[in-house]
């Protein structure tokens, strides 16, 4: 199962990939109220919207890669690997967001990636 942990962290990067492209889309478009007028004024902008639409196609691409791996391996190896977005994800949103990452948030990540490293060896 170890051969295919490069697929499992193609997996990973693409769907934390994902989420950056969707935050920075989400981030230029603004708060929006979620009433239907507020729905349908930014439901053209997030539609026509770059990042969006380059981070729902990299979410597909991720989505599909994981259904490669799911087809290769047990759900119980790969899926605790997709843990490992939120470490970056949080890594991320610290040091170019400039979020705020609380030590429960740096206790999370230590456990998340403590995790990981045990289902890597078995």
């Amino acid at each position: 199962m170890s051969s295919y942990i490069p697929l499992i962290l193609f997996t990973v990067f693409t769907n934390f990939f994902s989420q950056i492209l969707l935050k920075k889309g989400m981030t230029s478009i603004g708060k929006f109220e979620l009433t239907p007028s507020g729905l349908m004024s930014s439901a053209m902008d997030v539609i026509f919207n770059w990042s969006i639409i380059l981070g729902i196609l990299v979410m597909v691409i991720s989505m599909a890669s994981h259904l490669v791996v799911l087809s290769r391996v047990e759900i119980s190896f790969a899926y605790p690997f997709l843990g490992l977005s939120f470490v970056l994800v949080t890594i991320y949103g610290h040091f170019y967001l400039a979020e705020a990452v609380t030590m429960w948030r740096v206790a999370g990540v230590l456990l998340i990636c403590s995790g990981v490293a045990l289902v890597a060896r078995t």
